[in-house]
């Protein structure tokens, strides 16, 4: 399956999205589509060897909208192009403005048959109108009629058509009234609508456009050269050019043009882009760095590893773009509402012109008024916006705070999370274990039993044995040669040196392998309560010692469980330890609840286990957690930019620190609660609104609403709508 993104024009509300997401999956090969109304793109999942980009933009144009392929250069070019709609929509309005003013003067001041009239008709002021609003009904108002014309070959309607219909409707019985009969022309009403709509576009294309400021920013600081070494000579170059294994000089101040690992020198990074950490990262040779962070302190050189659309920050972007085009479950409520809304409103309308016009014997143009106004006042616009354009700010305020939310889907689904379960190594824990203790138990003396241990343990990937052969480095140790290697998962190592029979792990490989270990229970058990992991090492069935190793727990540990709680969160530790030395961790990190001597395979039974009981997310570090955190209704991926971690689970902190769990399940829930009150205002707007536009105050007030009033109120909601959103960005997390 092969996923692509469409840039979409010609959109204009949440029914267009319904008619585009339709089209596009009734494409062979199509598994799914997602449109997003806000960013004006399509994210489309398909077969490759059943259609391709050029059918699926087919598909589009069928409909009557432009589309292209984005990729990721073109996300440079979004800004430029964002403005250059924007601009357009500018030159509209103003040239709407000029001609549709001076027509609503007229008509409401220089007529006869106006309530306002002055007491001085204009010679030829009814034609005079016709010439006004003639070029803004079908020149500036093409758009509404391409956008009927669009939703009736897909059999619906949309936006555009409650705008078509309506202004038509004025537009026509005015033309029928000055030139074939008697009576109040409505040219002003038409043309002053469609104005106000156009404003409410162009208020409405500004502030989306801030929405996706996240992504704006992290391109504008992207690196622009870069100083590489060829042929022993320094030269400047773009960014673009820097390949792959180039030598590249870092002085301080400057960013770093691309990813890659440090070669010589040392120096503290800003590392703030990417993370959200505040606090330079130190680094020297052997580290890796992040293309676009800037360099603080000392000069180096580094070798490129990444470059182009696989540097950290651009699949972060594209991570973004991706995520802001998946829609939150929440989201389908409203598209459904949308699908049957605007047939069910001009129901309402030819309803409502009706019922004035047949049964209250009211004048035609009494009746035609009304059922403009109804019309136009019940346009969906709010309802469409109300989730992506908070899904956007939630996912792009995270993002600068080095919270990577993976879709509004993750985004809804992690405000209804009450337990929270940690991996211990490398989540809870700093994941860098070290050796403290070294126990002889045998006439081997604690320099052999390390040696032997490291030799064995050299084999194994797992962050325990590390630390071993690392203690055996230190001293200088040599390694000894090993054979008939085997890990028994979940256990330790078993091993061959010198044709004799070595076994170190845990006490249940001591029990697997009928090892009696009696003799070193009372210190194993001492060292556990003090929350470190031990190994017991055995050659055959003789106890050789034990070693312990501690991982200190991250110090803001602590301080995201106090979190978690006061949230109505429950933290949950999991882990390979035994009890006792669980226990210690976790009270050193404030946990009370834990899950002890887990295998890895087991971990996944613990989270089905807790899902009994409410949404569960899982945290662990996105390689050996990939399981449970699939399991999760959340899975919430630890690591510094590392692939795996972007790859794995739901959400990534990339500054691994725990206290960003608790500001993502905030972020989620501070989104939610922005959904909903625009999702709220919108419904009510069109409850209120409808009934008043019909004429029900009429009988007792004898008022009735005025289209261009109603077209004005219909503007403001969307823009009220964005405008609410925008308030999240300035919410503290």
């Amino acid at each position: 399956m092969k996923k692509t993104t469409l840039k979409i024009t010609g959109m204009t509300c949440a029914s267009c999205v319904n008619i585009l997401t339709r089209a596009l999956t009734r494409v062979e090969g199509v598994k799914s589509a997602s449109i997003n109304y806000s960013t004006e793109k399509g994210l489309v999942e398909f077969n490759e060897q059943k259609t391709n980009e050029e059918q699926l933009i087919k598909a589009v144009k069928s409909k009557g909208y432009g589309a292209e392929i984005f990729t990721s250069e073109d996300t440079k070019k979004e800004h430029t192009f964002r403005e250059r709609e924007i601009k357009k929509l500018r030159h509209k309005v103003i040239l709407s403005a000029l001609l549709s003013l001076p027509a609503l003067i007229i008509g409401m001041l220089f007529m006869m048959e106006s309530p306002f009239f002055l007491g001085y008709e204009l010679p030829g002021a009814k034609y005079l109108l016709f010439l006004l609003t003639t070029p803004v009904q079908f020149y500036i108002g093409k758009t509404f009629y391409q956008g009927t014309w669009s939703a009736l070959k897909d059999k619906t309607a949309n936006m555009d058509s409650l705008i078509a219909i309506g202004t038509s409707a004025a537009y026509f019985y005015s033309v029928y009234v000055i030139f074939f009969s008697e009576g109040f022309q409505y040219f002003e009403v038409s043309a002053v609508l469609i104005t106000l709509v156009l404003l409410g576009k162009y208020l409405e294309a500004v502030a989306k456009g801030k929405t996706s400021q996240a992504i704006s920013k992290l391109m504008k600081v992207s690196a622009k050269m870069a100083t590489v070494i060829r042929n022993k000579k320094e030269i400047k170059i773009p960014v673009e050019a820097v390949q792959v294994n180039d030598l590249i000089i870092v002085k301080p101040g400057e960013k770093i043009p691309v990813d890659g690992v440090i070669a010589e020198g040392y120096s503290a990074i800003d590392e703030s882009l990417v993370t959200g950490e505040s606090i330079p990262a130190e680094k020297k040779k052997g580290d890796h760095v992040i293309g676009s962070t800037i360099n603080k302190q000392g000069s180096f050189i580094f070798k490129a590893t990444k470059v182009g659309k696989e540097t950290t920050l651009a699949k972060i972007v594209k991570l973004i773009e991706e995520a802001q085009m998946k829609k939150a479950p929440i989201q389908r409520f409203a598209d459904q509402i949308s699908a049957y809304f605007v047939p069910a409103v001009i129901l309402i309308a030819v309803v409502t012109f009706i019922t004035w016009f047949s049964i209250f014997n009211a004048e035609l143009s009494f009746s035609i008024i009304a059922a403009v106004a109804v019309l136009v006042i019940a346009c969906p616009c709010a309802l469409g916006l109300a989730t992506p354009t908070a899904i956007m700010v939630g996912t792009g305020k995270g993002a600068l705070r080095g919270i990577l939310i993976k879709g509004g889907d993750a985004l809804e689904a992690a405000h209804k999370i009450k337990y929270v379960i940690l991996d211990k190594t490398g989540t809870i824990t700093k994941g860098k274990p070290e050796v403290t203790e070294i126990v002889s138990k045998s006439k081997v003396s604690e320099q052999a039993l390390l040696q032997i241990s490291a030799s064995i343990e050299n084999k194994s990937e797992h962050p325990l044995a590390e630390a071993i052969v690392n203690k055996a480095k230190e001293k200088n140790l040599k390694l000894l040669k090993v054979t008939g290697f085997k890990a028994v998962i979940g256990h330790g190592v078993e091993a061959k040196i010198s044709g004799r029979n070595y076994a170190i792990g845990n006490i249940k490989l001591m029990d697997r392998n009928k090892i009696d270990f009696s003799t070193i229970q009372n210190e194993l058990q001492q060292l556990e309560n003090e929350g470190k992991t031990v190994m017991v090492a055995a050659e055959g069935k003789q106890i050789l010692g034990l070693i312990a190793v501690a991982d200190q727990i991250k110090e803001d540990s602590p301080q995201a469980m106090g979190i978690l709680k006061r949230m109505g969160v429950v933290p949950y530790m999991i882990t390979g330890d035994n009890q006792r030395t669980a226990a210690a961790i976790a009270k050193q990190a404030g946990i009370e609840h834990f899950f002890a001597e887990v295998l890895p395979e087991d971990k996944v039974n613990h989270v089905k286990t807790l899902q009994k009981k409410g949404a569960v997310a899982m945290v662990g570090d996105g390689i050996n957690d990939a399981p449970a955190i699939a399991q999760a209704d959340i899975g919430i991926s630890m690591g510094s930019g590392t692939d795996v971690a972007m790859e794995t689970g739901n959400i990534v902190l990339m500054r691994n620190s725990l206290v960003d769990v608790a500001r993502a399940i905030k972020l989620s829930k501070m989104t939610m609660s922005k959904i909903r009150q625009n999702m709220f205002w919108a419904l009510v707007y069109n409850v209120l609104g409808i009934p008043i536009a019909a004429g029900v105050l009429y009988p007792v007030t004898g008022w009735l609403l005025n289209p261009i009033i109603a077209g004005g109120a219909m503007a403001l909601s969307s823009v009220s709508v964005v405008i609410n959103t925008l308030l999240l960005r300035g919410k503290k997390l």
